[in-house]
């Protein structure tokens, strides 16, 4: 009786691996300890260009000698006695991600288990888009025309032509759900430009959820992104909680500092993101989670592969459409926009009507911001709280000028003032003076600029900007 339940445990145990065998997407090898194949599933014949009865034949290593795959995942399992992953070619020149790990019995290496993911398809959407994003760039180049930038960017600066060349191109897969990859200097923005991506996509109805992935500790990380069930460990909500990951359903999922990500926390993000679903903590349900993944770094990803601190198979997830945002030092026409939007910002918050003197402009726009647009608006605020007249950077009725940071100050953005006497028509206040001096500066330019674009470029400001400007003081361009 005892003998028939063992021989039954085991036949189902038996189909339950043929069954996953017989069904796995990926390309799944099963070999003993000395490289003879046992097993393979169905999909992997397309790729290794050798059928199933044809791998089951012979052994990783004559595989690898005769250059069906190269080099053998498990024969580096073989070697090591440790799980491993690497990158693969085929002799179908198919390229594909492939990771082995070890199965023990009593102590010894009884067989490998490894699959391999195809990445080749990916590898020529990239090759693809690179190749249309330098001949959009050698066409600018040629004297093509400057596209206006993108509608709905009010609150960005894309005055620059790099920075026109960003937004168009967000703007165009936006529309897709390809997962997109912000690089950068830290500080460039990289947050701002996910959110607009966000508003321009088909899931702009749905939630923009920001993660820091450094900010999360790695003991929260799973009940944080997964959420948990009512009781599943000490302290938990009594009504549990959604996770991160099921907020963004239907909506956008950015992961800010992916770089940052444990490698233990890697392989259970890459598992969501293949199979589209999760399980909350203490929950034996499965729950679907649909969302358009947009991760940003200021790493260099595949160097941190090299290094072992991240997954081959998850960066290849993610590095679908790399975007690199400049840093502001490379695109200094953006800077006299991000001032205005900034004490626009400082004005509502602290109840002011104050402005930037003209030479302190030029020298903010001469400065590198070695910490970019976040350094940039943390000077003006504080110049802003520091200010005691309505115009930054004149104290005691007077128009500053600035010197260069030195090399110790660059960090900070810290610039020093300097004073030189300015006049005041009599009984004329300092706000009717500043008004009075953009008027007449707005209906010079108004005359010989055709429209409000143009003289924004000119100004150096936002287009919205103008609009404004031009109705309150009722000045009309020439057309």
């Amino acid at each position: 009786m005892m003998q028939n339940r063992i021989d039954v445990q085991e036949t189902l145990e038996q189909r339950i691996l043929e069954t996953l065998i017989q069904t796995a997407q990926d390309h799944l090898f099963i070999v003993d300890e000395s490289g003879r194949i046992l097993a393979v599933s169905p999909s992997s014949a397309a790729v290794y260009g050798m059928s199933r009865e044809e791998l089951c034949a012979t052994t990783v290593q004559a595989l690898e000698s005769q250059g069906v795959l190269t080099p053998s995942v498990s024969m580096e399992v073989m070697r090591t006695g440790r799980s491993a992953q690497l990158l693969q070619r085929t002799a179908t020149g198919r390229q594909v991600v492939a990771e082995a790990h070890p199965v023990y019995w009593q102590g010894r290496l009884k067989c490998i288990v490894s699959r391999s993911m195809d990445m080749t398809d990916v590898r020529l959407l990239q090759d693809e888009y690179a190749l249309l994003q330098r001949r959009f760039s050698e066409h600018l180049a040629r004297g093509g025309a400057t596209p206006e930038p993108a509608a709905g960017l009010e609150d960005l600066e894309v005055r620059s032509q790099v920075m026109r060349e960003v937004a168009q191109l967000l703007e165009r897969v936006a529309v897709t759900d390809a997962t997109v990859l912000m690089l950068g200097e830290s500080g460039v923005g990289k947050t701002a430009f996910a959110r607009q991506l966000h508003r321009w996509s088909r899931r702009a109805d749905g939630a923009f959820v920001d993660v820091n992935c450094a900010a999360i500790p790695e003991s929260l990380f799973e009940s944080e992104m997964f959420g948990y069930q009512p009781g599943a460990f000490s302290g938990a909500a009594r009504q549990g909680k959604a996770g991160l990951l099921e907020q963004a359903h239907k909506g956008t999922l950015f992961l800010d500092e992916i770089g940052e990500l444990p490698l233990a926390m890697q392989s259970k993000l890459l598992k969501v993101i293949q199979d589209g679903s999760l399980t909350r903590l203490g929950d034996t349900r499965t729950r679907r989670v649909d969302f358009r993944l947009v991760v940003a770094t200021n790493q260099d990803l595949a160097k941190r592969v090299e290094e072992g601190r991240f997954r081959l198979d998850l960066y290849y997830r993610l590095n679908v459409i790399p975007v690199t945002l400049p840093p502001l030092r490379e695109r200094r026409e953006d800077i006299p926009g991000l001032a205005e939007r900034q004490l626009a910002r400082l004005n509502r918050r602290y109840g002011g009507e104050k402005m930037l003197h003209p030479r302190v402009l030029s020298e903010l726009m001469s400065n590198d911001w070695p910490g970019n647009v976040r350094e940039l608006e943390n000077w003006l605020e504080r110049a802003w709280l520091s200010a005691d007249e309505a115009l930054i950077g004149a104290p005691a009725m007077s128009a500053p000028t600035m010197t260069r940071p030195s090399a110790s100050e660059a960090g900070q953005g810290t610039v020093a003032p300097q004073t030189e006497p300015d006049a005041l028509a009599p009984g004329q206040g300092l706000k009717a003076a500043l008004d009075a001096c953009e008027r007449q500066i707005l209906v010079s330019l108004a005359a010989t600029h055709r429209t409000t674009y143009a003289l924004a470029e000119r100004l150096g400001i936002s287009q919205p900007s103008v609009v404004r400007k031009l109705k309150r003081h009722g000045i009309g361009l020439n057309s």
